[in-house]
C-alpha cells in the first residue's frame, strides 16, 4: 500500500489528523521505515486499531499471534530474511496452501514471492506488527538466515552473489546484442531472474518453462509430471526483458518480435549440463516463450521400472532382442516415447553390439552408444543422418523420429537388411500405427515384413504413497461408464492422494506409464495384407492377449496407484469393437 493512500484513508476516517499524517511522513523519510511503524512509533494511532481498520478495509481476517504456537516444518518453509524484509511469519499449512499473517494485506510481491518460493497457494490475514515481530524471533530464535536448502526468493534477484544460483551459462547470444540488451532494458535483474527460475524448474524437475504474457502482468508456469503449475507473477514492465534475454541465451532474433522463433540453449550446474529447447510465439500482449528442459544427466530407465506387466514387458524385451526388424513406439507429444526406447537400448546394449541413433533432440547421454543430433537447419534431417548411420556398420539404429515418407522408407529397408531399428511415430493407439504407414505410402507386405511390434502409450500421475487414502466420490455408475470389469466392483477400493508436504499438495509423486503392446502375429499380418482398417486391427489383437491403454490404465486403478480421473484423462473408451 502506498503511503499515501494508507495516510488519506486514515485521515478521511478520523483516525488521526492532517498534521499527525505530515509528523509521520517526516519520520518514515528519516528512518527509512513504513508509514504504518512511523505512526505507531509516534502514538499517533495504536496498531491494534490500525489493523482492525485495514481487516475492514480489504475484508482480510485478522489473527492474533500473541499464543500461537507454529510447528517447526512450518517454519522451514520460508527464510527469516523474508520475515523480516516484508513482515510477515507463516503460521500454518493446510493441504497445499499456506496461511501467513502479514502487516500489509497489499504486499502482493510478498505473497507471489511465498507462491513460487514454496509452490503452495498463499492465504492472508492480518496482525499487529509487534506480534509478527515476536512471533518470527519465538519461532526463528533470532536466526539470521532460514533453512539452508530453501529456493532462492525473487527478494535475492537484486543481489550480486550471482553463485548462488549455481548455475551458469555456457552459450549465449552476440556479444554486441547483449550489451545493447543491457543498455537499453537494463536486464541485470532479468539476467539472474532467469537463472534462478532454471534453478528451480531442475529442482522441482519440470519438464517446462511457461512464461506468458498478460495486459497487467507475466505469468510463469512450471510443468511438473504433466501438469502446469504457476510459481509466480511478474510485473508488466518485465514482459520485453525477459522474452529478450531469452533470445539473446538462444542465439535468436531480438528485434523479430512479429514471427515465431525456435532455438535452444545449454546452461550447467556444478555438477551436470542442462540442454533446453526455446520456442517463442508472439501474442497480443507480447512474446510467449516455452522452456523444454532435456537433462543429459538423467539415467537411462530400466524396461521394468517404467511399468509394463509382466507379460507386456516379456514381450517387449522378445522384440528387442531380435536379430533385425522393426520396433515402433507411438503416442502424443510428452508420453515418455523416447524414454522407452533408451529403455529397450539399455537392455540390449553391449561391447559386442554397434549402437547409433539419430535424435532430436538428444536427451539422455549412454554410454557405450554413439548418438547423432539431428540439425534440420544445416540439413541434417532425419533420413539423411540415418543413411550416414547405414554405412557405419550398425547392429542396433534408433530413429528419433518417422516424420516423413523418406525417414520411413529408409528405415524399413534397414529393417529388412539385417538391421534392428527402433523408431517412433504419433499415433493415437497400436493398431492406428499400421494405418499411419500406409498412408504415407509404405507397402502393405514391407509393413509386415519389418514391424515385430508396436507399442502404444501414455503418462499417468501416481498416487502419493504417504497421503493416499480411499477415495469416496466414484459411484457404481462411473466406474461401470468407465468399463471397470463388473467382477471387480465388489472387491474395488478407489485411492487418491490427500496431498502433503511430499507430493507438494498434489497427492501425486510422479508418473508411470500404461502401455498398448501388439506383437506381430500370424493373423495380424494376414489383416495387413488384405487391408483391415486400424478396428479389425484392434479386435484381433485384443483376442491374441493385447491390453489396451484403457484396460491397462484400469488395473493400475483397482492397484490403487493412480485415480480415476487420471485413467479417464488419458485413455479413450475401448466400446465395442
Amino acid at each position: 500500500m502506498s503511503a499515501g493512500r494508507l495516510g488519506d484513508l486514515l485521515v478521511a476516517r478520523g483516525l488521526i489528523t492532517a498534521n499527525q499524517l505530515k509528523d509521520a511522513v517526516e519520520l518514515r523519510k528519516q528512518n527509512q521505515t513504513r508509514l504504518s511503524a512511523a505512526l505507531i512509533q509516534l502514538g499517533h494511532v495504536n496498531e491494534n486499531v490500525l489493523v482492525t481498520f485495514l481487516s475492514q478495509q480489504y475484508g482480510i481476517p485478522a489473527v492474533s499471534l500473541d499464543e500461537m504456537e507454529v510447528d517447526e516444518e512450518v517454519t522451514k518453509l520460508v527464510p527469516v530474511n523474508l520475515c523480516e524484509k516484508h513482515c510477515l511469519v507463516p503460521i500454518e499449512v493446510e493441504g497445499n496452501h499456506l496461511n501467513i499473517a502479514i502487516s500489509d494485506p497489499t504486499n502482493v510481491a510478498a505473497v507471489d514471492d511465498l507462491r513460487f518460493l514454496c509452490n503452495m497457494e498463499v492465504n492472508v490475514f492480518l496482525a499487529t506488527e509487534s506480534a509478527i515481530k515476536g512471533l518470527t524471533q519465538r519461532m526463528y530464535q533470532s536466526a539470521a538466515e532460514g533453512p539452508s536448502d530453501a529456493p532462492i526468493s525473487i527478494d535475492d534477484f537484486n543481489n550480486d552473489e550471482d553463485e548462488k544460483t549455481g548455475l551458469i551459462e555456457v552459450n549465449s547470444g552476440d556479444k554486441k546484442d547483449a550489451h545493447e540488451v543491457d543498455q537499453t532494458l537494463s536486464d541485470k535483474p532479468v539476467i539472474r531472474l532467469i537463472n534462478k527460475l532454471f534453478v528451480e524448474a531442475i529442482r522441482r524437475k519440470a519438464s517446462d518453462i511457461h512464461v506468458e504474457p498478460y495486459e497487467n502482468y507475466l505469468r510463469v508456469r512450471f510443468r511438473v509430471n504433466g501438469s502446469l503449475l504457476e510459481v509466480m507473477r511478474l510485473p508488466a514492465q518485465m514482459k520485453a526483458a525477459t522474452p529478450a534475454r531469452i533470445k539473446v541465451m538462444a542465439q535468436l532474433d531480438i528485434s523479430e518480435k512479429r514471427l515465431p522463433q525456435d532455438g535452444r540453449l545449454q546452461v550447467k550446474t556444478k555438477d551436470k549440463k542442462i540442454d533446453i529447447r526455446v520456442s517463442v510465439l508472439p501474442t497480443i500482449f507480447g512474446e510467449k516463450v516455452v522452456m523444454r528442459i532435456l537433462d543429459q544427466g538423467n539415467v537411462a530407465p530400466d524396461i521394468k521400472g517404467i511399468g509394463f506387466e509382466e507379460e507386456q514387458a516379456r514381450a517387449f524385451i522378445k522384440a528387442c532382442q531380435q536379430p533385425y526388424g522393426m520396433l515402433l513406439v507411438t503416442g502424443p507429444t510428452g508420453s515418455g516415447k523416447s524414454t522407452t526406447l533408451y529403455a529397450a537400448l539399455s537392455a540390449v546394449n553391449g561391447q559386442d553390439v554397434n549402437i547409433s541413433t539419430v535424435e532430436d533432440p538428444v536427451e539422455y547421454n549412454m554410454g557405450g552408444v554413439n548418438q547423432t543430433q539431428a540439425r534440420e537447419n544445416i540439413g541434417l534431417t532425419f533420413a539423411t543422418a540415418l543413411r550416414s548411420l547405414l554405412r557405419q556398420d550398425p547392429d542396433i539404429v534408433m530413429v528419433g523420429e518417422i516424420r516423413d515418407t523418406e525417414t520411413a522408407e529408409i528405415a524399413i529397408k534397414a529393417s529388412l537388411t539385417g538391421h534392428m531399428v527402433f523408431s517412433t511415430l504419433h499415433t493415437n493407439d497400436a493398431p492406428s500405427t499400421i494405418s499411419r504407414l500406409v498412408h504415407m505410402g509404405i507397402e502393405p507386405f514391407l509393413i509386415t515384413a519389418s514391424v515385430i511390434l508396436v507399442q502404444a502409450q501414455r503418462l499417468i500421475r501416481v498416487n502419493c504413497e504417504k497421503c493416499k487414502e480411499p477415495d469416496p466420490r466414484p459411484t457404481r455408475e462411473n466406474l461401470i461408464e468407465a468399463e471397470v470389469p463388473e467382477h471387480w466392483l465388489e472387491t474395488l477400493q478407489p485411492m487418491r492422494g490427500k496431498g502433503c508436504e511430499k507430493c507438494g499438495g498434489t497427492g501425486f509423486t510422479g508418473r508411470r506409464g500404461i502401455f498398448e503392446v501388439m506383437p506381430m502375429s500370424e493373423r495380424l499380418r494376414t489383416l495387413i495384407i488384405k487391408g483391415a482398417n486400424a478396428d479389425d486391427l484392434k479386435k484381433a489383437a485384443i483376442e491374441d492377449g493385447m491390453l489396451t491403454l484403457r484396460q491397462h490404465a484400469l488395473i493400475k486403478f483397482y492397484r490403487g496407484e493412480t485415480t480415476l480421473e487420471e485413467v479417464l484423462n488419458n485413455s479413450r473408451p475401448d466400446g465395442d469393437l
